[in-house]
C-alpha cells in the first residue's frame, strides 16, 4: 500500500470530518435537550457519542457504494483512474473553494431542525442570521447565533430518538469525495477512511458538546463555520494534487 497517499487521505478525512462538527446542529441540541432534561454530562455525552455513531454509519453506507462504483472504475481505466479521481477531487474542492467566494461558506448542503418537542420530531434551521436568538423554555435561556434551538421538556425516549434522526439520517457529504480518494487503495483504504471518520467526527461533536456544557460556548466556532466550504475545497484541492503525482 502507497503509505504517502495513505497517511494524506487519512490526515485529510481527519480535518474534514472534524471541522464539519464545528457546526452548530452538530453539538448545540444536544447539550440544550440534556439541559432542559436535566441529564447528566455523562448522558448528553452518551446520546451525542450515539448520535455520532449513527452520523458516520450512514455516511459509511453511502460511502460503499461511491467505493464500488470507483473500484469498478478504476478497473476500466486502469492506470488514468489517478487522473480522474484527481480531477474528480479538484473539480469539487473548485466548486467549494467557489461557494466560499460567493459568502456561501456553510459546506452542509442539508437543512434540518434541531428541537425536541412533545411529539418528538425536530425543526430549526443551520443559517447564519447575523443576529441574536433567545429563547426562554422551562427555565432554559439559549442564546446563539446561527441555529435557532427550540428545547422543550418531553419524554427522555422521545428525546433521544429525535436527537439520533437528527444526524443518523443527514450524512457527512463532504466526506463522500475522501472515499473517492481512497478507492487506489480497495478495502482496506476504506475501512480505515471510515474509522477516521468515525473517530473524528465522535471527538468533534462530544468536545464542542463538553465544552457548551462547560460554560465555554462563547468560544468562537463562527470561524469555522464561516469558512468551512474554503477549508473542504482546499483540502479537497491539495489531495487531488497529491493523489495525482503519488499515483499518476
Amino acid at each position: 500500500m502507497n503509505q504517502p497517499l495513505l497517511l494524506s487521505i487519512l490526515a485529510a478525512g481527519f480535518t474534514v470530518a472534524f471541522f464539519h462538527t464545528a457546526i452548530p446542529t452538530h453539538w448545540l441540541p444536544f447539550a440544550l435537550t440534556g439541559r432542559a432534561q436535566g441529564w447528566s454530562h455523562t448522558k448528553t455525552l452518551t446520546v451525542t457519542g450515539l448520535a455520532a455513531l449513527g452520523h458516520t454509519g450512514f455516511t459509511t453506507l453511502l460511502g460503499v457504494l461511491v467505493a464500488f462504483l470507483g473500484m469498478t472504475v478504476d478497473r476500466w481505466t486502469g492506470q488514468i483512474f489517478p487522473w480522474i479521481a484527481g480531477g474528480v477531487l479538484f473539480a469539487v474542492g473548485l466548486f467549494f473553494l467557489i461557494r466560499q467566494a460567493m459568502g456561501q461558506g456553510h459546506a452542509h448542503f442539508l437543512h434540518r431542525h434541531g428541537h425536541p418537542h412533545d411529539h418528538g420530531h425536530m425543526h430549526g434551521h443551520g443559517h447564519v442570521h447575523g443576529h441574536h436568538h433567545d429563547h426562554h423554555h422551562d427555565g432554559l435561556i439559549a442564546e446563539h447565533h446561527d441555529v435557532e434551538v427550540h428545547v422543550h421538556k418531553t419524554t427522555d425516549r422521545a428525546a433521544i430518538v429525535s436527537l439520533l434522526a437528527l444526524l443518523t439520517f443527514s450524512p457527512c457529504e463532504g466526506f463522500l469525495p475522501i472515499y473517492v480518494s481512497a478507492v487506489r487503495l480497495g478495502w482496506q483504504g476504506f475501512l480505515l477512511s471510515s474509522a477516521v471518520l468515525a473517530v473524528a467526527t465522535t471527538a468533534g461533536m462530544m468536545i464542542f458538546t463538553a465544552l457548551t456544557m462547560s460554560g465555554l460556548s462563547r468560544i468562537n466556532l463562527k470561524a469555522i463555520e464561516r469558512y468551512e466550504s474554503g477549508i473542504l475545497g482546499a483540502v479537497l484541492c491539495v489531495l487531488a494534487f497529491v493523489i495525482v503525482f503519488a499515483e499518476g
